[in-house]
């Protein structure tokens, strides 16, 4: 009895919680998940202790994306694939799940998110936890020594989600990576150009790409006297190595990145390090091309950034949002996925792993890689809410036309009339009813945007025409029936 007044007095809380989020207009998912905990209490509360009351809702950590939400996505990877494809990339796809033997080992101490799949007395499997990994395999396996590629695709996480921050268990990575020998730093140059070009196109607002070079860290550790095996764990917090003064100074010099550069090569302890100077010169080669690029005016050389995972071994780089926004955390490739409350925001990432595609093959042989990731969660999360305080009218479908009729018992001629819309390749309409009122159609294309209605009535068919009107002026005009596919797609051009 006692249990069932502590229950009762749980869903009180919990409801009066959910009410109160409502009052305060709160994000739609911190609303969803607070509900999903609420029908979980009643659930458990439920009158027949033997029947299971079934809870429907999405799985922990993701989510369902509606039509507005999709038709943001769709316009930002269009602008992503675009810039890719400006950059001679081609595309690849790989399995959602690997080898669990693929994965292990790869990610240091985030390995413990990967998603292993229940043993049915086959494979060990799990699913992929990035994109790199599983490129760095394809690459092996295929033999394929160079490839400049783009991949799109969902990633999965044993993250412990917080989904009102962007953080996820399923959620896509946006991936652009450069493989084989070429000369020193061009291709990372292009990497960091791709980033720039991609930012200033979504027009998220102010941001800086951070780069470094994990030679360069690796050296600083080493005049430092930090254990050679120590490195990699000191990558991961490397922020808080600022209490040792002779670090502090330099990583925030943030001078001009060629200047600092060549400053740090002079330092009497740093270029005791051999790998901190290889380091150093490619910086100063890498800033020399990106001033080529015309993207120096958003690039700084900071030495604060160490990239957590264990494949990187050369540039590194993060691309942050300078303005304060509420949009939250990412999880772009190889950011950790615990990383939260990163204030000036968190939105690309990547850096150079030439040692991973050796990891598979048999001859350890090795294929330079360099790669960026769009972090692409939080930019979604940003042009929702851009769109959501703008209060913009956000289409979710491309129809150019609906095809309407004046008049009743015109079916046919409508039908007839958007087949041949539909065989021309205009993006066409019909509603699905024998005699719908004109007003009521009119009201569709208002509702949903289509910006041009062709109207049939028995005048218009007797004498070869239809009326073009467009929805925002109510303009109508007549047009012959071979001319209204050239006449609606000039329209559709001029809108």
């Amino acid at each position: 009895m006692a249990e069932k007044a502590q229950l009762q007095l749980a869903i009180k809380t919990q409801g009066e919680l959910v009410r109160k989020l409502k009052a305060e207009k709160a994000a739609k998912e911190q609303i969803d998940e607070e509900v999903s905990k609420l029908l979980q209490l009643k659930a458990q509360l439920g009158g027949d202790e033997d029947k299971h009351t079934f809870v429907l809702k999405t799985a922990k950590g993701t989510r369902d994306y509606n039509p507005k939400q999709m038709a943001i996505r769709e316009k930002v990877f269009d602008t992503i694939i675009r810039c890719f494809k400006r950059h001679g990339a081609e595309t690849i796809d790989t399995p959602v799940f690997e080898l669990k033997e693929t994965l292990t080992g790869k990610y240091g101490e985030d390995s413990k998110l990967i998603y292993d799949l229940k043993d049915q007395g086959g494979e060990l499997l799990s699913l992929r936890y990035d994109l790199t990994v599983p490129f760095a395999r394809y690459l092996a396996m295929n033999k394929i020594t160079n490839i400049k590629r783009y991949h799109i695709a969902k990633v999965y996480r044993r993250d412990n989600p917080a989904m009102t921050r962007g953080r996820y268990r399923e959620f896509y990575q946006c991936d652009f990576d450069i493989a084989g020998q070429y000369d020193p730093m061009i291709p990372d140059a292009e990497c960091l150009k791709i980033v720039h070009e991609i930012l200033s196109e979504l027009d998220l607002g102010d941001f800086r790409i951070k780069v470094n070079d994990r030679r360069i860290l690796d050296g600083m550790f080493e005049v430092c006297g930090v254990p050679d095996d120590k490195f990699r764990t000191i990558c991961s917090t490397v922020d808080k190595l600022d209490k040792v003064l002779w670090l502090y100074t330099h990583m925030h010099a943030h001078t001009r990145g060629k200047d600092m550069a060549e400053k740090l090569l002079q330092d009497p302890k740093l270029s005791q390090s051999k790998q901190a100077c290889a380091g150093l010169a490619d910086m100063k080669l890498l800033f020399s091309y990106l001033e080529l690029f015309n993207v120096t005016d958003k690039v700084v050389f900071d030495l604060s950034l160490a990239r957590g995972l264990d494949y990187y071994t050369g540039v590194i780089c993060e691309a942050v949002l300078t303005q304060t926004t509420s949009a939250p955390a990412t999880q772009e490739r190889n950011g950790p996925a615990g990383e939260e409350g990163v204030s000036v925001g968190s939105v690309a990432g990547g850096g150079r792993y030439d040692g991973l595609v050796g990891m598979f093959d048999l001859k350890g042989r090795k294929v330079p890689c360099i790669g960026v990731s769009i972090g692409i969660e939080r930019v979604f999360s940003i042009m929702e809410q851009k769109a959501e305080a703008q209060a913009e009218k956000i289409r979710t479908t491309e129809t150019q036309v609906l095809v309407a009729s004046a008049q009743k018992n015109l079916l046919e001629e409508r039908l007839k009339l958007t087949a041949e819309l539909w065989d021309a390749g205009i993006k066409a309409e019909v509603l699905y009813k024998k005699n719908p009122k004109l007003l009521s159609q009119l009201q569709h294309c208002e509702e949903t945007g289509i910006p041009l209605v062709a109207i049939l009535g028995e005048q218009e068919i007797k004498d070869g025409v239809v009326k073009l009107r467009t929805v925002a002026t109510r303009e109508e005009v007549d047009v012959s029936r071979a001319e209204l596919v050239e006449e609606v797609k000039k329209r559709c051009q001029q809108l």
